[in-house]
């Protein structure tokens, strides 16, 4: 009777083992399926070789919310087209416009008026000039944003980019008495990237520098791609620095800014492999843009 007991004790433990393992087994499965059907654009669901009725019923749940995931994410993905498309058509529509209305109002500063009327005319002019400088970085970030603009990749210079740009920002910052420091490398810095995007980012990197500089600015390309530009900037505060590659996002001391050039310069480094981070330590601001 005792072996009798013993062997049933035997088989029972051995259908719970071999009961767990294939739970466990199904539970890794799920595990292993849901990451890639979140990491992979796919229309598939989980799928289960098990026959337990609890981890089909997990298995079931997960893929009502796969399911509801994708509607949102197709509806996001339509949407953000949608908007990209109606600020490209908008922005496009807008610049013939203003630079005809900035045409007309040269031709205007040229015609005798009073005090009154010429410093209201300044005003109008001023306006207009934000205006057209919106319109243009609208657009130009709907380009970086767009993927049907393709990007061509060839070896580029970094140390010849770079010194082509702190040359055509050189007026702008020492008549804000800023005198730049660039630090590169004597060996040459080569990538594969796009070289208009690469100049527009080293652009939009320049003009940040030239809004949140406080009166210096050290600009440092390193052998292994990066290129660092520090500069006192006292006013900013880590929450501000961490809100400053937001869309639209400026700070009041940059009200003529239209807080997308980091934006700009962001979207299209990861385009081209890079990124571009920002860090504010003991009141200096470090904006770094690497291609490793």
């Amino acid at each position: 009777m005792a072996y009798f007991l013993c062997a049933i004790l035997a088989v029972t433990v051995l259908a719970l083992g071999l009961h767990i393992w294939s739970m466990r087994r199904a539970a890794r499965q799920i595990v292993r399926e849901l990451s890639e059907k979140l990491s992979e654009d796919t229309n598939t669901l989980i799928s289960l070789s098990t026959s337990d009725r609890e981890i089909r019923r997990l298995a079931a749940a997960l893929n009502r919310e796969l399911r509801t995931l994708r509607a949102q994410r197709l509806r996001y993905r339509q949407g953000d087209q949608e908007l990209k498309d109606a600020v490209t058509n908008a922005s496009h529509d807008l610049r013939t416009p203003l630079t005809a209305i900035c045409g007309y109002l040269e031709l205007l500063e040229r015609e005798p008026m009073g005090d009154d009327a010429r410093r209201y005319l300044d005003c109008i002019g001023e306006r207009a000039q934000a205006m057209k400088q919106l319109t243009e970085e609208l657009f130009r970030y709907s380009v970086a944003l767009s993927t049907g603009s393709e990007l061509v990749l060839e070896e580029v210079d970094l140390n010849a980019a770079l010194e082509q740009a702190a040359a055509g920002f050189y007026a702008a910052l020492t008549a804000r008495g800023i005198q730049p420091a660039i630090h590169m490398p004597q060996a040459r810095v080569i990538r594969s990237l796009d070289r208009a995007a690469l100049s527009r980012i080293l652009s939009n990197l320049f003009s940040n520098a030239l809004k949140y500089s406080d009166g210096d600015l050290d600009v440092t390309l390193t052998a292994a791609g990066s290129i660092a530009f520090s500069n006192a900037a006292k006013d900013l505060d880590p929450v501000q620095v961490g809100r400053l590659f937001d869309r639209f996002f400026s700070l009041e001391a940059a009200r003529n800014s239209t807080g997308l050039g980091l934006a700009i310069a962001r979207t299209l480094a990861e385009r081209m492999g890079g990124a571009v981070t920002a860090e504010h330590r003991q009141g200096r601001l470090t904006v770094t843009l690497s291609f490793p």
